[in-house]
């Protein structure tokens, strides 16, 4: 501006003058002339004007927008979907750590076992009649507080009785390797329940893993007088494969094995990994464990909250479940089983057992063949010192086995994470509208600077107004100059000397004062 000095520098200097005052940062087609947005440039250009080419641009910008908003939103819901998905893998080991195996007889209590006053207050429980008053004193029929406890360990089905030979990995072994632990069974017995050292293998295959065999003591089975809730009809025991860290939970999760079949259980230890919230609902290790459980299992989980129902409803809680409050007695096994009726129709949110996000877990494949031979049959007979019916009727061997030393992992992962979101949207959006991360800086600082603009113009209302009579001044100047330069060639027709030297006086004049407004700005 400074520098013009032709005879029209006046009116370029006022003119660029009048075009700085007008738009600024706020000058849209300088922005978009400058931009790095492809076809913004096409659109409105330096002048600003809409023609049919521009039109077209225009449309064309509008339809690339559209369609990358259509694809960014699609992509944006579906990461919101939290998609996952799983990856499976095996892998080979040296060794394995053997589960876990709790076996049950279906029998919870020897007849033999039973006293007048077990069967007195077991009544309710199993359906046994009590002793007939007939013939006897009044205090001959009074009994002692039941002791369920004292009941299940001395009327139970004794693992020394049933246990006619244990092999494990060819090595013999005996009940003294089994801990007594209480179910909905009642008393059972754990296999390598150990967790600081538990039991491991290092071959795969029928026999070389765990092989029992046992009696199941059909004879002392209680006869059936009437069906209780707690009356069972078939014969044989339950067995669960579980981890160490995992409480038994055999009545809903073990299965059955039968007498007079040698049943095989193919093993394949599977080790699952979830994703948390909000990519899944597993429960992490870092969060609270269940009071009475070193860690946190879907079983756990399930125990503990039949024992709080069933606490909160009968105030006492049953042999096998966890807490501090008294054992309940046979009077309150109906109201047990109301509890447990109720727990069981409730919803999940009355008892909310999230799967953990690392879980251990046996797959197992059963087969079965009968026994004993007749050979056999005659030769356990002698050495058991039992009938041949007997053997066939009670005698079972079990035999438990990894399939191979390896182990199969199943893990969920994020099918769409944050990465893939924004590698879509940038891929979007360079193909759409040609842009990046640093053109929505632009009209970023764009938006900015006019928002500034606008707030400057509305604080100094008094500079804005000044400002509005500076333009006026030299609209007026630029107005007679415009009047000075054709009275100059009117006067050069007539005469041009004298008029010439006046004008160029009166433009030097112009000059001057409008250098000293526009050092006012």
């Amino acid at each position: 501006i400074k520098g013009a000095s032709t005879e029209g520098g006046g009116t370029v200097m006022l003119d660029e003058g009048l075009q700085r005052q007008k738009g600024g940062m706020a000058d849209l087609a300088s922005f978009a002339s400058s931009s790095s947005l492809h076809g913004l440039a096409r659109v409105l250009g330096t002048s600003g004007r809409m023609g049919f080419r521009q039109t077209l641009w225009g449309l064309a910008l509008l339809v690339s927008l559209g369609l990358f908003l259509y694809q960014a939103t699609w992509s944006t819901a579906t990461y919101l979907e939290r998609p996952h998905l799983a990856a499976m893998r095996e892998e080979t080991r040296r060794e394995l750590t053997f589960p876990a195996i709790t076996l049950c007889n279906v029998n919870r209590f020897r007849f033999s076992a039973l006293t007048d006053a077990d069967i007195y207050h077991l009544a309710n429980l199993t359906g046994l009649p009590p002793k007939s008053r007939k013939g006897h004193r009044p205090s001959e029929l009074q009994y002692p507080p039941p002791d369920m406890l004292d009941i299940f360990q001395r009327t139970g089905h004794q693992l020394e009785d049933m246990l006619k030979s244990c092999n494990f990995s060819g090595q013999n072994c005996s009940s003294e390797d089994f801990s007594v632990v209480y179910t909905r069974f009642g008393k059972c017995y754990t296999f390598n329940g150990n967790k600081t050292s538990p039991k491991r293998v290092r071959q795969g295959g029928t026999g070389n893993g765990l092989e029992l065999m046992l009696d199941i003591q059909q004879d002392e089975y209680l006869p059936i007088w009437r069906e209780t809730n707690e009356t069972t009809l078939e014969a044989g025991i339950r067995v669960q494969i579980h981890s160490q860290n995992e409480p038994p939970y055999i009545h809903q999760l073990g299965f059955g094995v039968s007498p007079g079949f040698q049943t095989f259980v193919s093993c394949q230890e599977q080790r699952l990994t979830y994703l948390p919230q909000p990519w899944g609902n597993c429960r992490a290790s870092s969060e609270p464990v269940i009071p009475g459980y070193d860690t946190y299992s879907v079983s756990a989980c399930r125990l503990h909250c039949e024992s709080t129902q069933v606490q909160r409803e009968c105030n006492c809680r049953m042999v096998h479940m966890p807490g501090d409050a008294d054992i309940c007695s046979p009077s309150n096994i109906k109201c047990v089983d109301k509890a447990l009726a109720l727990l069981q129709k409730s919803t999940g949110d009355s008892c909310p057992c999230e799967t953990p996000c690392n879980l251990t877990r046996y797959g197992k494949e059963l087969s079965m063949v009968k026994i004993p031979s007749r050979g056999s049959a005659r030769y356990l007979s002698r050495k058991y010192q039992k009938s041949e019916e007997y053997i066939r009727d009670n005698f079972l061997i079990l035999d438990i086995f990894f399939e191979a030393l390896n182990y199969e992992t199943i893990e969920q992962k994020k099918a769409y994470d944050i990465a893939g979101l924004l590698g879509d949207i940038g891929g979007q959006m360079g193909l759409f509208i040609g842009a990046s991360i640093l053109t929505i800086l632009e009209i970023l600082d764009y938006i900015y600077e006019v928002v500034k603009y606008k707030i400057k113009k509305l604080l100094k209302p008094k500079k804005s107004q000044k400002q509005q009579n500076q333009r006026n001044l030299i609209q007026e100047q630029i107005q007679r100059t415009k009047n000075l330069r054709e009275q100059n060639l009117q006067t050069q027709l007539s005469d041009g000397t004298i008029a010439t030297v006046r004008f160029e006086e009166v433009k030097v004049k112009v000059s001057q004062r409008n250098r000293e407004i526009f050092c006012g700005l």
